[in-house]
């Protein structure tokens, strides 16, 4: 196993100067996987003209976003402008969705900041022809706080629809063991406890997930440098839940390409898109990687070992000023 992880790339200038060139795609251009028929694009995500080039008269069962909002992102803009910036990429998800399908939206609720930006993006979404079917909590084994507040350890999912979309979480049992006990129901006259009538020592998927582990540099499927992957376990079980063989998923924040990865592994094409250079690449290589050594990530490595064993890390350029900044 290499020790040799990358920083935070939206915290690390000097990294990132030296990974572009290593860049396949240009911003405006897409990558299509000549296996499957993936396609990969280096493109704004509130961009429409970009988006329906991607999709190239398409429509996708399944949409799963992960927008930028962590805290860098409020330093620059308002939460207005935040809110202006997702009406526009909601807008063209709706009109690339087929009729009957699931949208998913991560998205945060900042404790020291009026929970900012889930709120408003709710409100927001009231607007758009979805109907709201779940609000998940995911759980994370790290979290922050103080001495004087709640450990903050939870990550929102927001879950939509548009039509009667499918829905197959029933053949699905978690790893949560089933020790909740208690009588809620007579058979044959008889009070029994829950855990009497199945034959399952486990629970089916809820709208708490507490079995699925956060991504960390043990994990082999850890790509160092990406500061909000979203564990695999949670997408594949998107993907399973709302959507069958072949469906096309979509996904506007690729990051560390997860989604892309999960649709690979679940018989699913996926059309995804990051703005940034660098994270298009990564989710390409993360492909690629997958295919050649099949492991879901690099570990304590990186993408880009095989070119760049070490690196000249200089940051001294403040990450406000960097990647995140330009995201929105």
């Amino acid at each position: 196993m290499r020790n040799s992880p990358l920083p935070r790339l939206d915290a690390s200038p000097g990294v990132r100067k030296q990974l572009l060139p290593y860049c396949r795609l240009q911003p405006g251009e897409i990558w299509t996987d000549p296996v499957r028929g993936h396609r990969v694009g280096c493109l704004d995500a509130a961009d429409p003209h970009s988006i329906h080039r991607l999709m190239n008269a398409e429509r996708a069962q399944l949409a799963i976003h992960d927008p930028p909002y962590n805290l860098a992102a409020f330093e620059f803009r308002s939460i207005k402008s935040f809110i202006d910036w997702c009406e526009k990429w909601i807008s063209i998800t709706e009109s690339v969705l087929t009729t009957d399908s699931s949208l998913y939206i991560w998205i945060g609720a900042d404790q020291n900041n009026g929970f900012q930006p889930l709120p408003d993006f709710m409100i927001m979404m009231r607007a758009h022809p979805f109907n709201t079917r779940s609000l998940v909590t995911m759980r994370n084994q790290r979290g922050y706080g103080t001495q004087k507040n709640w450990m903050a350890v939870r990550q929102e999912l927001l879950y939509y629809i548009k039509g009667n979309p499918c829905f197959n979480v029933s053949a699905e049992y978690t790893d949560i063991p089933k020790i909740l006990r208690g009588y809620y129901k007579k058979v044959n006259g008889k009070l029994t406890e829950n855990v009497q009538r199945s034959h399952s020592n486990t629970i089916r998927a809820g709208n708490v997930w507490v079995d699925v582990q956060q991504v960390f540099y043990r994990m082999e499927e850890n790509v160092s440098g990406c500061y909000a992957q979203k564990p695999f376990k949670s997408i594949e079980r998107i993907i399973k839940a709302s959507s069958n063989d072949s469906d096309l998923v979509i996904d506007f924040f690729s990051h560390s390409g997860t989604t892309l990865l999960a649709s690979e592994l679940l018989g699913r094409r996926c059309f995804t898109v990051d703005i940034d250079p660098i994270y298009a690449e990564i989710t390409i290589r993360r492909l690629e990687h997958f295919r050649s050594s099949f492991r879901k990530g690099w570990q304590n490595g990186h993408p880009f070992q095989d070119e760049i064993p070490s690196f000249d890390l200089d940051d001294s350029i403040d990450p406000k000023d960097s990647h995140q900044k330009a995201l929105i």
